[in-house]
């Protein structure tokens, strides 16, 4: 049986009156699970409030507690749905843990560099997040272990990372080669917008296909999904990743601008494009050109390295510790 409740629209401000005739400030911010109540002495005047606050009192209680129960419920359910998705992972890594490992380890050059117990972490995130997301597939057929690649593309960005779910990304769109997006003529290899990630399966391998060229489409989209989360969903942010990022535009942003204005880097002409590009192709020479890159611009590797907690020139890749969200 199911048992549906619908809950009525809810403002981001409710001023409820209280029989005292203080007035109690419901605020929630756009997109929080929670809601912060103030109380305010005196009753607030609106043109149908004769300020008594009396005969609201009780529907005004009835508010305050339907808020309240649809937050819980939503906390409630994204714990409950965050458990499940461990245990699918866990079910996953239990029956084909030497399998998923074979196939990372052949597909991902990153995979190759890790420890035991860093192989055995990475495998678990990247099955944690698989089990989080759905794969949509357009027109084209599902191969086996494309999702389990893409998720590992996801990992590798985030390994340093506490929060690395991107939680406001249901879906994946999984396209078979290069393809148009809206009214534009240019063909895209990728992109990200608020319904999710695409990316052009060719194009994905590809990328993991030569790891030293700074060419990767799913370290680049899943940079840009990074960004998207902490920065404009606010879905899913990691607050040491956003406290962080501050150094990195500090550092990166006069090398955008000399970029802009015709200095030629490893980083190509691409990443003068505008900031959230310059960001993306960063990741990707991070990831594939770390010598170069440390060699070529060395303030902003580092600021790479603080702020994705890892360094590709160092043994043991991650420079701290970082505690599992789950």
């Amino acid at each position: 049986m199911i048992i549906l409740i619908i809950f009525p629209a809810m403002p981001d401000t409710l001023h409820i009156p209280l029989e005292n005739g203080d007035t109690l400030l419901i605020q929630q911010a756009e997109g929080a699970d929670s809601a912060q109540m103030t109380m305010i002495p005196g009753a607030i005047q609106h043109p149908h409030n004769n300020g008594t606050g009396g005969s609201l009192a009780w529907p005004g209680l009835f508010v305050i507690v339907l808020i309240l129960g649809a937050l819980a419920a939503i906390v409630l359910w994204r714990f409950l749905l965050k458990r499940y998705q461990v245990r699918m992972a866990k079910r996953l890594y239990d029956d084909k843990h030497a399998v998923y490992d074979r196939v990372i380890q052949q597909y991902i050059p990153y995979y190759q560099r890790l420890d035991a117990a860093q192989k055995d972490r990475f495998l678990k995130r990247t099955l944690i997040f698989m089990a989080s997301k759905k794969f949509e597939f357009v027109e084209m057929e599902e191969e086996e272990h494309m999702s389990l690649l893409i998720s590992a593309a996801a990992i590798q960005l985030t390994f340093g990372l506490q929060h690395y779910l991107m939680d406001h990304f249901n879906t994946i769109y999984i396209l078979k080669n290069d393809y148009h997006f809206g009214l534009l003529n240019v063909p895209f290899q990728g992109h990200v917008s608020d319904d999710g990630i695409y990316l052009s399966w060719n194009n994905f391998l590809r990328g993991n296909a030569n790891d030293h060229d700074g060419d990767n489409v799913g370290l680049h989209e899943m940079a840009h999904a990074l960004a998207y989360v902490n920065f404009t969903a606010h879905n899913g942010e990691d607050e040491e990743f956003k406290r962080r990022f501050w150094r990195f535009s500090r550092v990166g942003m006069p090398i955008f601008d000399r970029l802009q204005a015709g200095e030629i880097t490893l980083l190509g002409t691409y990443a003068a494009t505008n900031r959230e590009e310059f960001w993306a192709v960063c990741v990707e020479n991070f990831f594939e050109r770390p010598s170069s890159f440390k060699i070529q611009l060395p303030e902003l590797y580092d600021a790479m390295c603080s702020l994705l907690n890892q360094d590709m020139l160092k043994s043991g890749i991650i420079l701290t510790p970082v505690e599992e969200e789950l």
